[in-house]
């Protein structure tokens, strides 16, 4: 983002959208940049996905959110760099209720210290996990 960029509270930013995109992938923080490398890798394939900013989670863009899962057959993965309960994906999950499938790619157990390509992997949530995690949903 430029440093001017804007971010009110309740917001998010849509960085990937097409109008052939298959479903949605949230992420805020590290998991925006591994959602952007997916995007990249999966287009290379002809696999269209949008991918959200959802850099306010309290309170979350709750109206974005549920246009792009209408809009890309309401199927969202949430994919956020900390433990899965209380989260982003429990946030995107009190959102949208049963108007979309959530998937939720977290981290499950008690982390470590390294490099944070290596953690990424070893937790689930590098690109190549929202790669497979995609292809699983479609």
């Amino acid at each position: 983002y430029a440093n001017d960029e804007r971010f009110p509270i309740g917001g998010s930013k849509i960085l990937r959208r097409s109008e052939e995109d298959r479903l949605t992938v949230i992420g805020a923080g590290i998991t925006v940049h591994e959602a952007l490398k997916a995007a990249e890798t999966l287009a290379a394939e002809g696999i269209r996905i949008r991918v959200i900013d959802a850099y306010s989670v309290k309170p979350v863009d709750r109206a974005t959110i549920l246009a792009a899962a209408k809009q890309t057959g309401g199927k969202l993965i949430v994919v956020e760099d900390h433990y899965e309960e209380g989260g982003l994906g429990d946030a995107v999950l009190n959102a949208v209720g049963n108007a979309a499938h959530v998937v939720k790619l977290a981290v499950r157990e008690i982390p470590r210290s390294g490099p944070p390509e290596a953690l990424l992997d070893t937790y689930g949530i590098s690109s190549k996990h929202i790669v497979q995690a995609v292809k699983s949903l479609l």
